[in-house]
């Protein structure tokens, strides 16, 4: 939580983390894009919400972003955040993979959707949910 506080102080942008242990879908995508809408992540001003999944039994994660932070990115960041989660994760340290994306993704939401001191406001909860 505190990984995903500090990458908002700088942005008007929000980050969630998703962690449940088995995927419902094939392609773990596909699983973070329906939490993303469940959790009505795409009703952000700005269009610049960002999910991190994880499924840890079935070893599987994903990031989504909405429109607003994608177009900014492109797709490429997205796939490269990807792969410095799973190798972090193949070392078994999870947490500094999380971390460290969260980071990143604070660095990228604050170049392109800086704080506005005057009207930011956390649209979204900070904490991490847990599925089952």
């Amino acid at each position: 939580m505190q990984a995903i506080q500090e990458a908002e102080k700088r942005t008007s942008g929000e980050v969630r983390v998703f962690i449940e242990s088995r995927c419902k879908f094939v392609n773990p995508l596909d699983r973070a894009i329906e939490i993303f809408y469940g959790l009505k992540m795409d009703k952000t001003v700005e269009k610049n919400a960002v999910i991190v999944y994880l499924a840890t039994k079935d070893h599987q994660l994903a990031i989504y972003a909405d429109e607003g932070i994608h177009v900014k990115t492109g797709e490429n960041f997205w796939k490269d955040e990807v792969k410095i989660m799973l190798t972090h994760f193949n070392r078994d340290d999870y947490a500094a993979g999380l971390i460290k994306v969260i980071d990143h993704i604070g660095q990228a939401l604050h170049q392109h959707f800086p704080y506005a001191h005057n009207t930011d406001k956390n649209e979204l909860p900070d904490d991490i949910i847990f599925g089952k």
